[in-house]
């Protein structure tokens, strides 16, 4: 078997690491978020985490890992008696893959056994797997939201439960949960994030020499990864063996009130929601003091623990990346960082760091931990420490001088001035109240749910979300069939009670089990076309447009879509944003938009259908909505009408932007041509 990559022959990343030996040493921090580039070795550090920590005693034959001095009373593998053997075992790693099913995530009940003999046939799942273990789940970012679900459900609970139609398991699932993402393709459910306690941003090098190092050691351990693992050994089992002797001295470390105080006022001042920021902070210094062989908890335990747990808690939009304010972040620790404090004398308990820990309390890696010595740093330490935290700053937009401020318009490309932007009445006559005021403004409001008819198959493979009908493993029940084959999911109970009273039998047998059709929602492509020619730039148009479609991509966020964006002006159409889940980019590229020039409206479309296509080749399962948002206007190129038919039979919404008292109703005659709604942009709002 291929030993994993030692933890101790990581170059650099020295705030992963940490975060990581942090919660190896405290799971009730409640586990990392690894947010970076691809190709920064998240998977493989996390992976390494795994041969750190110290074994667990397990009940002998329980499947779900029960603790012998304190086992779990409902258990499904219980009772255990006090004597039961004990079996000595190492923490598992357990990988939670994107497309895994719920059934595969929480186990799954046998119903047919359940109905036909009267008892209950269990297989645990990967939550009982991973009780008292790590659970890792890579692009923890594209994890289908029932999954999300699930996972946030046994994160606050520390439980896992099947639920099957009157049939209840429940076990222990408490579990170090660790996740990667690559900020480009979208950000997780805002829900999902503050669960995870601490979150780090990572960069590659940017320096030669530790890249050199990286690509050297990495080298080395293809070439023979025994023998690269053995060089390792001795530093990851010191680093094993400082983790359980910090764990001992956990609740031994004394957290004083000014210090309490201290988070309390951060906390504050970096104006994060409810109270878990103040509970992550205070228990990632009590790790840190033990971590660093500390009895009473300092002043630079506070701060390292807040650069860690507190970035990605205040999100003022939803389409703010987390630690889109990092700079607040660090005022408001220079704030703290003043003497009021400091001239407290230190109390009975308090002492000195051993003299083998950092000296900055933290914020480096210990001198004998993974930065420490020749075997376990590459050349010059690896990256600074300072930028390892920007993994979301290609997709920020726009940097935001307070933090309720929407993504700022592009007035460069627009002419005119405020003034002639308010007076437009012809524009927005049919926005009432607050959203014609948004709209003025250029703030996002809530647009009105734009749908794709009929209902696709979810069970077959189409994309979890909250756009589209789609029959789908969750939902309301509308019918009822025969089992397709495989495992039976969601039993229908009064059919197949039915079933059997018909056939004369008090009693369901196989042949009478009825599987439940239930009618959920799916996530699709909202593909926007986006008119950006002159005629849109006119008396402050295309401001306008641009909240509309900036509501339009909030919208899409919260459903969890993908998204991508066309503009055509002058005599071409341009593919400004590829599709894709990260919606941060398309509120940049929408920002960026250029206007002016002729309306070439054909291009426009003939670049949908080209777009279109291709995704249609990559996943055919995704559904597609054209949103087209013009005027109708064509004044380049050729009829637009005749470019229709390469679109057929693709779901679409035509945003009708025509003002003034003379209309033309050119976006009524595409919307025909298209088959598809035809909705005023004075309409568009909920």
């Amino acid at each position: 078997m291929t030993p994993p990559y030692p933890f101790s022959a990581v170059v650099g990343l020295p705030d992963l690491r940490l975060a990581l030996l942090l919660t190896a040493v405290s799971p009730a921090i409640g586990g990392v978020l690894v947010r970076g580039e691809k190709g920064t070795a998240k998977s493989t550090v996390v992976r390494a985490l795994a041969a750190l920590l110290p074994e667990v005693d397990v009940v002998s034959g329980c499947r779900f890992a029960c603790d012998p001095a304190a086992p779990d009373a409902e258990c499904p593998d219980g009772p255990h008696t006090p004597g039961a053997g004990v079996d000595r075992r190492r923490s598992a790693l357990v990988e939670l893959p994107v497309g895994a099913t719920e059934d595969r995530v929480v186990g799954t009940l046998d119903l047919q056994r359940a109905l036909g003999d009267g008892v209950k046939a269990y297989e645990p799942g990967l939550l009982a797997a991973a009780h008292r273990g790590v659970l890792y789940v890579d692009e923890v970012n594209l994890l289908p939201d029932h999954l999300v679900d699930l996972l946030l459900d046994a994160a606050a609970m520390g439980r896992a439960h099947v639920e099957r139609d009157g049939v209840s398991v429940k076990h222990a699932a408490r579990f170090l949960l660790v996740g990667t993402m690559n900020p480009e393709e979208g950000e997780p459910r805002p829900q999902l994030v503050d669960r995870f306690g601490l979150v780090v941003g990572v960069t590659a090098p940017r320096e030669a020499p530790p890249r050199a190092e990286v690509v050297r050691r990495r080298l080395a351990y293809e070439a023979d990864p025994v023998a690269f693992a053995a060089r390792y050994v001795e530093a990851d089992a010191g680093l094993a063996a400082r983790i359980a002797g910090a764990r001992s001295r956990l609740g031994g470390v004394a957290l004083p009130d000014r210090e309490l105080d201290r988070i309390a006022r951060i906390c504050l001042a970096y104006r994060v929601d409810g109270l878990r920021a103040d509970i992550v902070v205070a228990r990632t210094a009590v790790a840190l003091a033990a971590w660093h062989g500390r009895t009473v908890v300092t002043k630079d335990d506070v701060r390292d623990a807040a650069r860690l747990a507190l970035p990605h808690r205040r999100r003022r939009d939803p389409l703010d990346p987390p630690g889109a304010d990092r700079d607040r972040l660090e005022e408001v620790l220079e704030q703290e960082a003043g003497p009021d404090s400091d001239d407290d004398p230190p109390g009975p308990d308090d002492s000195s760091p051993p003299p083998d820990t950092a000296p900055d309390g933290g914020s480096d890696a210990p001198a004998d931990g993974p930065d420490g010595g020749p075997d376990s740093a590459g050349p010059d330490g690896g990256p600074d420490p300072a930028g390892s935290d920007g993994g979301g700053d290609a997709s920020r937009g726009p940097s935001r001088d307070k933090s309720d401020q929407s993504p700022p318009r592009n007035d460069k490309s627009d002419s005119g001035s405020e003034s002639d932007l308010s007076g437009d009445e012809s524009l927005n006559s049919g926005l009432s109240g607050a959203t014609q005021e948004l709209a003025f403004a250029g703030l996002p409001y809530k647009p009105r749910l734009l749908t794709i008819a009929g209902r696709a198959n979810r069970q077959a493979g189409a994309h979890a979300g909250r756009r589209s009908p789609a029959v789908s493993r969750h939902g309301r029940i509308v019918r009822s069939r025969a089992p397709l084959g495989g495992k039976l999911t969601s039993l229908h109970v009064p059919d197949t009670v039915r079933a059997a009273a018909l056939r004369g039998s008090s009693r369901a047998e196989a042949r009478d089990v009825r599987e439940a059709v239930k009618v959920g929602r799916e996530a699709n492509l909202v593909l926007f076309v986006v008119d950006a020619s002159g005629s849109m730039a006119a008396r402050q148009r295309m401001n306008v447009v641009k909240t509309a479609i900036l509501s339009l991509l909030r919208d899409a966020y919260q459903r969890r879509d993908k998204v991508g964006m066309i503009s055509f002006r002058g005599h071409d159409a341009a593919l400004v944003l590829e599709p894709t889940a990260s919606h941060e980019v398309g509120v940049l590229r929408l920002a960026e938009l250029r206007t002016g020039g002729r309306t070439p409206l054909a291009a426009g479309l003939r670049q949908a259908a080209r777009t279109l296509h291709g995704e249609r080749r990559r996943d055919a399962r995704r559904r597609p909505l054209l949103v087209v948002v013009t005027d109708g206007r064509s004044t380049s190129g050729p009829d637009p009408l005749s470019v229709v038919p390469l679109l057929a039979g693709v779901p679409a919404v035509v945003v009708d932007c025509e003002s003034g008292p003379i209309r033309l109703g050119l976006a009524r005659r595409l919307a025909a041509a298209l088959e598809a709604s035809c909705i005023p942009l004075t309409s568009l709002g909920a």
